[in-house]
């Protein structure tokens, strides 16, 4: 029989962190995956709060990482420790530096960068999948399968995404080729 630990509170933090994470990815995937559902007006009022929802989880990502420090007495001078816990370490990283970049300021001075580095955020999505599954294996609370299928959904759909944009940008190209130069012919 599968038994399955109670939910220590670091575990429920690092899972609303999880779906506040979560919150933020959808717009875009709803938008391109599902363009029936703009209609809804929920991709929308969510692309509105994305910043501030995506630094909700990056405090929310802190608690947590600073209730499992505590919990487990790190040594933060022994390599083993970083190595052991890279997946964590890696995603806050990344968390930290969305949510520094969070802002106009930013958006301003680092322009085209900016957009550059937020697609980080995919990479913490996939490192997120690896972090739950090893960190949780063995002592599966009940969270750790909503946690596991939410972000596991969330990175089909936006593999999903990349191939639909793919293949618009194929028939995007396709006609700019199919279309004759009437410019050079006299026709204006």
């Amino acid at each position: 029989m599968i038994s399955m630990d109670e939910s220590p509170l670091p575990n429920i933090i690092g899972f609303l962190a999880l779906a506040s994470y979560i919150a933020t990815l959808i717009p875009t995937i709803l938008r391109i995956v599902f363009p029936q559902t703009k209609e809804t007006g929920i991709p929308q009022w969510l692309l509105k709060r994305r910043r501030v929802i995506g630094v909700m989880a990056f405090f929310l990502a802190l608690g947590h990482g600073f209730l499992m420090v505590q919990k487990r007495n790190f040594d933060f001078f022994d390599i083993k420790t970083f190595w052991i816990y890279i997946q964590g370490v890696s995603t806050f990283i990344i968390f930290t530096l969305l949510s520094i970049t969070s802002n106009n300021w930013s958006v301003k001075k680092l322009k085209k960068n900016w957009k550059q580095l937020h697609k980080l955020t995919y990479v913490a999505m996939v490192v997120l999948i690896w972090h739950i599954w090893d960190k949780m294996s063995g002592h599966w609370t009940y969270l750790t399968p909503i946690s596991l299928a939410a972000i596991t959904i969330i990175t089909v759909l936006f593999v999903i995404r990349l191939w639909i944009e793919y293949q618009s940008k194929q028939q995007k190209n396709a006609a700019k080729v199919a279309k004759p130069d009437l410019v050079g012919k006299g026709i204006r």
